[in-house]
């Protein structure tokens, strides 16, 4: 296992907590949406479920990114939700986006243009160097408004700059297959033979990071995305195995929220990594979280946390606040690591306690105390553990949140491969354009 899953400070018949009895009735609700979810890996109608032992579409991904890359000074991924967050959270992971300076070497610089906004567009373009510049264009249906406004508008600007020769070589893109009668990203594609990858239309964007969503991004970054699938099947393997839904961690996760929804006002989940790499992660986590399960009065809210940071702000909430939260703490194996505080600070009376540990000890130090004091008071906790942070304990981390959010689902009588409410939106903003 990559990870551990504890929920134990999670268990009890004081208020803020659940009993075993209500946990293993909600445990075994989760039992058909375990024979679901091997039914589907079985007949192949949940393609997410393969794609942990998929390996025949990362060459193509390995190809495209080669050619893609080549020359370029800067890489810029539009696109947004779950066209962008996966692949953010495993650009992190390489260390993309944490604090200081930028890696050195000739490494292209990345940039995520995941939202809209008109002066965020018009200084990219104002400070970019076109020549060297390239574009990763990712939407699954090809009409995301957000994105094909930003692509259209490059478009223009290389062809201001002349650039317009050799077009073809400043884009790549991804999305589902179909003509350009439908899709306008395969259009702009076609017009200006940019070439493109499939998305599969199976595939959810919020479920797409095992995908060549995520993996182009990642093998971009220098990351294994064998090593990603390979953690990816860790989670899965319980339930393809048919296990007691109380051994399986996803299943459990889910039983144990649930539970905490409908017998302790629980209505809010945390989620608490303390680690800069999984920061990204957590963003992901409320894209797929939210957008899945929030539906007909249903779900709960995500909230995002990180540690230490946080202590110094949510953690009061938290501790002292109202009592309708359940905590997800991610810990890493930390403690030893960092640089180190030399001994000859001992005897000094504020920061001798210090000497000798390094920041990863301080670190550990803290995470097991925010722990401890949300148990203290009373606050449903949850545990979920990683020795080692790398491409496999991501993977499995990932799938592990995938397979908790479909299982969820089920629990609360919610599709959560849908977004209904999510395309209203999307038509009013094509009616307010129409009339402007």
């Amino acid at each position: 296992m990559y990870h551990t899953q504890d929920i134990s400070a999670c268990l009890s018949s004081e208020p803020g907590g659940v009993g075993q009895a209500e946990l293993d009735a909600a445990l075994d609700g989760t039992r058909g949406a375990l024979r679901q979810i091997r039914d589907w890996h079985s007949d192949g109608t949940l393609p997410l479920l393969r794609l942990p032992e998929k390996r025949d579409d990362l060459e193509p991904c390995r190809a495209a990114a080669e050619t893609f890359m080549r020359g370029a000074r800067d890489i810029i991924l539009f696109g947004t939700g779950g066209s962008s967050l996966g692949a953010q959270s495993l650009a992190q992971l390489a260390g993309w986006q944490l604090e200081g300076p930028p890696p050195s070497g000739d490494a292209p610089r990345f940039h995520v243009f995941d939202n809209l906004d008109p002066n965020t567009m018009e200084r990219l373009l104002r400070n970019l160097d076109l020549k060297t510049a390239r574009f990763l264009v990712v939407s699954k249906s090809g009409n995301t408004p957000e994105t094909i406004i930003q692509m259209i508008c490059v478009l223009d600007a290389l062809k201001a700059e002349g650039l317009d020769w050799n077009i073809e070589h400043h884009f790549l893109a991804i999305s589902e297959p179909g003509s350009g009668d439908a899709n306008a990203l395969r259009r702009l594609c076609s017009m200006h033979g940019i070439p493109v990858l499939d998305h599969d239309p199976a595939i959810g964007g919020r479920f797409s990071v095992l995908s060549n969503v995520g993996t182009l991004p990642a093998i971009m970054f220098g990351l294994d995305p064998v090593a990603l699938r390979i953690g990816a099947h860790d989670p899965l393997a319980a339930i393809l195995e048919g296990v007691e839904p109380v051994k399986c961690a996803p299943a459990l996760g889910a039983a144990v929220q649930f539970a905490l929804m409908r017998h302790a006002g629980i209505g809010t989940c945390v989620v608490m990594p303390y680690c800069d790499r999984l920061r990204l992660f957590s963003k992901w986590f409320v894209q797929l979280w939210s957008e899945s399960l929030g539906k007909g009065g249903a779900g709960l809210t995500a909230l995002v946390a990180t540690g230490p940071v946080d202590q110094h702000s949510q953690l009061q909430l938290f501790l002292d606040g109202p009592a309708d939260k359940v905590y997800t703490i991610i810990t890493t194996g930390i403690a030893g690591s960092g640089p180190r505080v030399a001994a000859a600070y001992a005897k000094d009376p504020l920061v001798g306690y210090l000497a000798g540990r390094s920041i990863g000890d301080l670190v550990d130090c803290q995470q097991r105390a925010t722990i401890e004091a949300l148990v203290q008071c009373r606050r449903p906790v949850r545990v979920i553990h990683i020795d080692a942070l790398d491409e496999r304990s991501l993977g499995a981390l990932k799938m592990h949140f995938m397979l908790e959010t479909i299982i969820m689902g089920h629990l609360l009588g919610v599709d959560p491969f849908d977004q209904p409410a999510v395309e209203r939106g999307k038509v009013l903003t094509r009616d307010y354009l129409s009339t402007m």
